[in-house]
């Protein structure tokens, strides 16, 4: 094989593997739900299988994605928010019969790369209610996030620039 061909196939390989890193699995409680933020680099313009499961009892299941088939129980209580550098998975009626481990895993289609994946130890007596500025946050840059603290604040006339 061409010495040129070995490198490019082996630069392409490198990009498409780091394209997908998950960087955080976070829990929380919004009502009686169980939202599950799964965030991760995206480097490329290849679209990213995903996976969110539950091993519960040393036994896995498939709650949503494209890289595993979800089990029928959870179809129903289920619902899938798909951002380029987040994922969220609600879980409607959370109950302590739901606690284990919660896993995110990613792949890029069409690869047979290694996936990248978080897991979370979820137990209900213990999530944190999921607070309305972090939908902000996980959004915004800290930056503009300050810069628009600092104009609140000189308007109210707390501080002056």
């Amino acid at each position: 094989m061409n010495p040129a061909i070995s490198i490019a196939l082996l630069l392409s390989v490198l990009q498409v593997s780091r394209g997908q890193k998950v960087t955080s699995l976070t829990a929380c409680l919004v009502n009686q739900s169980l939202r599950l933020d799964c965030r991760h680099e995206n480097n490329t313009n290849i679209p990213i299988q995903h996976e969110f499961s539950l091993t519960r009892e040393k036994k896995k299941h498939v709650l949503s994605g494209t890289l595993g088939v979800p089990e029928h129980t959870y179809r129903s209580r289920i619902t899938l928010s798909n951002q380029r550098y987040i994922k969220v998975l609600t879980l409607a009626n959370f109950t302590t019969k739901d606690e284990g481990e919660y896993s995110c895993e990613l792949r890029v289609s069409g690869t047979n790369i290694e996936s990248s994946n978080k897991s979370i130890h979820v137990y209900r007596d213990k999530l944190v209610k999921c607070g309305g500025i972090s939908l902000l946050v996980q959004n915004t840059s800290w930056m503009l996030l300050l810069l628009l603290s600092l104009s609140l604040l000189q308007a109210m006339d707390f501080i002056s620039l």
